[in-house]
């Protein structure tokens, strides 16, 4: 068939392709356990087969998944750098000096608002929730029980800091995905996530406050395990003041707007050298820890888990899981099925607040159906990203509603991953402290207020908005 003969797909055909991902991801990621990365190879044939025989070639569908993958390179690459500063961050002694201090803060009295702002600032310097609750956060549960505090409240409190800082944190992956799906770019994305996180962050404060005033809790404080980590990080390193300074390089070339990817560069290899002069590491070993990441050996297993990480090559798992939505959502694009089903959508969804309320019930969908974060961001991001510039809205509408009906509403779900790992890790069922993660599930609603009011939401302004400013 010649490029004339393509005939335009009917509803059933478009809607084909999403069928295909619920049932694999569904069946295959959620019952079986199987990897993610083949079961969207799997969702793009289906794609694949119906583009054939809607007349595209191979070559053609080829084109289209390249065009897709292109769009997201950016970002990507970002991610990939995110990598390097994490390593280099945390051998330089960075991030354990952030950390040490931290802890310091702990407040026995308002432990519930203690530590959901601590869990909150640890997640924001290193940019994992799971490192988090798995160091900190069982740190908190242990003088939880001394306290006689309900551990839901302890659990939902540590959980719905960790990912606020998880969600907020340039160094987190989920942070750096929902900009590359929606075409926004990173740091718009997290300057206008401020509209709904902190409102919704701000709430679960007070709510805690008002629970840890007007509670009685006896029983005695027991810190042996957050002195613990705090002596096991001093004696591991040796703090200085210049060990600020790659977070304020990044910052200050943030707030002036420079490029991305040469200000972490930058600030990495200040980190290396602080490294080699502040911690006594050798030239090999520093530069290494911006490829492998941070192996700690303290000879504390807490310790060890949060402070092993960083390194380009772990970020490769989470751009392979990219690239595949990237391939399917390539292949639905370029066969037309997408904008079938956008017109469908569209005629229901014609005014912001349902295009806004569409993406948030999307998100929560995916992220019901495959428990990933992952997939809550990319598959929405790639399916809406058409109608918020068909209706003048800026990429960074899309990529924050995502994060905040997709990211923070995953470890909700007691048979996704975030929810297994937190039940497991903090010794309290999901069901227990999901209503106590306020944050978790108070953004979305933000979200929605905001779409149906106009209220800070963004007009697009420029065509390219992958550049900071947009």
């Amino acid at each position: 068939m010649d490029g004339n003969e393509k005939r335009r797909p009917s509803f059933l055909q478009s809607l084909a392709p999403l069928i295909a991902i619920a049932l694999f991801l569904g069946l295959g990621y959620g019952v079986l356990g199987l990897r993610i990365e083949i079961l969207l190879i799997m969702a793009a044939v289906v794609a694949g087969l119906i583009a054939v025989r809607l007349g595209y070639s191979y070559k053609e569908i080829e084109n289209g998944i390249l065009e897709s993958m292109l769009k997201g390179m950016p970002a990507m690459l970002v991610v990939i750098v995110v990598g390097a500063l994490i390593g280099s961050w945390i051998t330089a002694g960075t991030i354990p000096l952030l950390i040490y201090y931290g802890l310091k803060i702990i407040s026995p009295r308002l432990f519930l608002v203690t530590a959901c702002i601590v869990s909150s600032c640890i997640s924001l310097v290193t940019g994992t929730s799971y490192g988090t609750a798995g160091t900190i956060g069982v740190a908190f549960i242990g003088i939880a029980h001394g306290l006689g505090i309900p551990l839901g409240q302890a659990a939902g409190a540590i959980v719905a800091g960790a990912y606020f800082g998880d969600k907020l944190s340039p160094f987190s992956d989920t942070t750096n995905l929902a900009p590359i799906a929606a075409q926004s770019n990173l740091f718009d994305h997290i300057r206008h996530m401020l509209w709904t996180t902190t409102p919704a962050w701000l709430l679960g404060l007070l709510i805690y406050l008002f629970l840890g005033i007007f509670s009685n809790h006896t029983g005695t404080v027991s810190l042996e395990k957050t002195e613990m980590i705090m002596q096991v990080i001093r004696s591991s390193f040796t703090f200085h003041w210049l060990l600020l300074l790659p977070p304020v390089i990044t910052l200050y070339l943030a707030i002036r707007k420079r490029p991305v990817i040469p200000g972490m560069l930058l600030s990495a290899v200040v980190a290396v050298i602080l490294a080699i002069i502040v911690q006594d590491v050798d030239l090999v070993t520093a530069v290494r820890s911006m490829v492998f990441g941070y192996v700690a050996d303290t000879g504390e297993n807490m310790v060890d888990e949060l402070l092993t990480r960083g390194g380009m090559l772990n970020m490769m798992d989470v751009t392979l899981i990219a690239l595949c939505a990237f391939a399917f959502g390539g292949i639905v694009q370029k066969a037309g099925m997408l904008d079938v089903l956008l017109e469908k959508l569209l005629s229901v969804a014609n005014t912001v607040g349902k295009i806004i309320a569409s993406t948030v019930a999307s998100c929560i969908t995916t992220a019901m159906l495959t428990g990933s974060s992952f997939l809550s961001i990319l598959i929405p991001g790639e399916l809406f990203a058409p109608a918020f510039r068909k209706y003048g809205l800026a990429a960074k509408n899309l990529s924050r509603t995502t994060e905040d009906s997709g990211t923070v509403v995953v470890p909700l779900v007691p048979w996704s991953i975030a929810g297994v790992f937190m039940s497991g890790t903090l010794g309290v069922d999901t069901v227990v402290y999901a209503k106590w993660a306020i944050m978790c599930y108070t953004g979305f609603i933000f979200a929605l207020i905001y779409g149906f009011t106009g209220f800070a939401i963004a007009p697009r302004i420029r065509e390219d908005e992958t550049v900071p400013g947009s």
